[in-house]
């Protein structure tokens, strides 16, 4: 392509063919628990466990990085308060075995409506964090979204979670999107059945926590951080197996073996700020698969994406990680869902943290909800083994919470009562402008 392209060749892995070209009827692997559930259950029977587990086995700067969010972390407990708030009065005598959870998202199967997140720099928390999430949603079947800044290329994504790989990008814009375009064609190439464009990230705000970590800005290792990665063995011996946490998917546009700092300059260079719908627009022509806009938390926003051609919506504040003083998703999905929700597949993330909080979302309308930071806390707690247990939990909770609330299916989470004093009521502007 013109513009940009790798500086250095590299092996391609495996091609597993264009997302909208792929049958939808082949049979996937059924979703079975991990063989060791119950003993891993034993020991962390919740996300909340896998947080309390995590910072004796990865390094403070590591926790720090994955648990923090903006400023002084008001908008994560925001994002679980707001989900705490809603609840259900059930229903019993109407169903006597647990329900079924499968479900479909932009004409593929899926064991259940949830999914691993796009994340930035999974690798710090734990080095090989993102092909350890690809091949557990892999083997579970639910969606895994690589992000762009993430620690695996899209072709080593692809190639260990071929029936379950969706791809996310960040704005561009340099040289005609000409970076943009180029990661649009290798996901597409590689088989992404979903391409997300994340749209909230205008500025990158001050992470406190972060930033006392010692993970401000270049990565330059202190005494105390070097400390802390030699006092924790099982980390160090995943560095080694998997080397330094880099952005692998642009690695190859910056130079020749390049470092760490390398590549954290050429991101900072070339992503950044929100795309415009007009770029939306562009990037809807060049993506002919399945696409989904991710950061939306009014109505109005979710309509003008809806009209360029958006096939899904993804509520979403970002984990609570640009700015605290935004709406809890949660909150803003019912005026989403009313707005658009016969037009797009609804998605969500920002505060999930187990199936209950699935269920919840379900209720209000999504087709599916992501978790991030509690993957996070997985592979921190218990290394490549934590995203399969997080699965294994959040489809056990789901399937739990569904049928404690007298759920006979997903579809019909929607009819369970509840309150959500939360919810967000926007007011239709007159001549209102995207």
């Amino acid at each position: 392509m013109d513009g940009i392209t790798p500086k250095k060749s590299r092996k391609s892995a495996s091609k597993v063919g264009n997302a909208e070209q792929q049958d939808t009827d082949v049979p996937l692997n059924l979703y079975a628990q991990h063989a060791d559930y119950k003993k891993r259950h034993m020991r962390f029977p919740t996300s909340a466990f896998l947080r309390r587990g995590a910072p004796s086995r990865i390094p403070f700067f590591s926790f720090e990085y994955g648990d923090t969010g903006a400023g002084a972390d008001v908008g994560i407990a925001d994002n679980w308060a707001a989900f705490d708030k809603i609840k259900f009065v059930p229903r019993y005598g109407r169903i006597a075995t647990v329900p079924p959870v499968e479900v479909e998202l932009f004409g593929r199967k899926y064991s259940a409506p949830l999914g691993v997140a796009p994340m930035g720099g999974p690798s710090i928390v734990w080095p090989g964090a993102d092909l350890a999430m690809a091949r557990a949603a892999q083997a579970a079947r639910v969606p895994y979204n690589l992000g762009v800044v993430g620690g695996a290329t899209i072709e080593e994504a692809a190639a260990v979670a071929p029936d379950v790989f969706w791809f996310q990008i960040y704005r561009a814009s340099l040289s005609d999107h000409a970076l943009g375009f180029e990661l649009v064609r290798r996901a597409k190439d590689a088989g992404a059945h979903v391409l997300t464009l994340t749209i909230d990230v205008p500025f990158r705000t001050t992470r406190s926590r972060e930033s006392y970590a010692g993970l401000g800005g270049e990565f330059k290792p202190t005494p105390r951080m070097v400390y802390e990665m030699l006092t924790r063995p099982k980390w160090l011996m995943a560095l080694l197996r998997n080397g330094y946490p880099r952005f692998a998917t642009i690695g190859s546009y910056v130079g020749n073996n390049p470092s760490t700092n390398e590549m954290i300059r050429f991101a900072r260079q070339q992503l950044g700020g929100a795309f415009t719908w007009e770029e939306i627009a562009r990037y809807r022509d060049k993506w002919k698969g399945p696409l989904t806009l991710k950061g939306i938390l009014h109505p109005e926003d979710a309509e003008k994406a809806v009209s360029l051609g958006i096939d899904g919506i993804w509520v979403s504040n970002h984990g609570g990680r640009q700015i605290e003083a935004l709406a809890p998703s949660i909150d803003c999905l019912p005026a989403i869902v009313s707005a658009v929700g016969k037009k797009a597949t609804i998605l969500l993330d920002s505060g999930v943290r187990s199936g209950q909080d699935v269920m919840r979302a379900l209720a209000l309308g999504a087709d599916a909800a992501f978790a991030g930071k509690a993957f996070l806390w997985s592979v921190g707690a218990m290394g490549d083994d934590g995203p399969s247990h997080m699965i294994d939990l959040l489809i056990e909770e789901l399937k739990a919470s569904l049928g404690q609330v007298g759920a006979r299916s997903i579809a019909d989470a929607r009819n369970a009562i509840f309150s959500h004093p939360g919810e967000w009521r926007f007011k239709r502007r007159k001549n209102s402008q995207g």
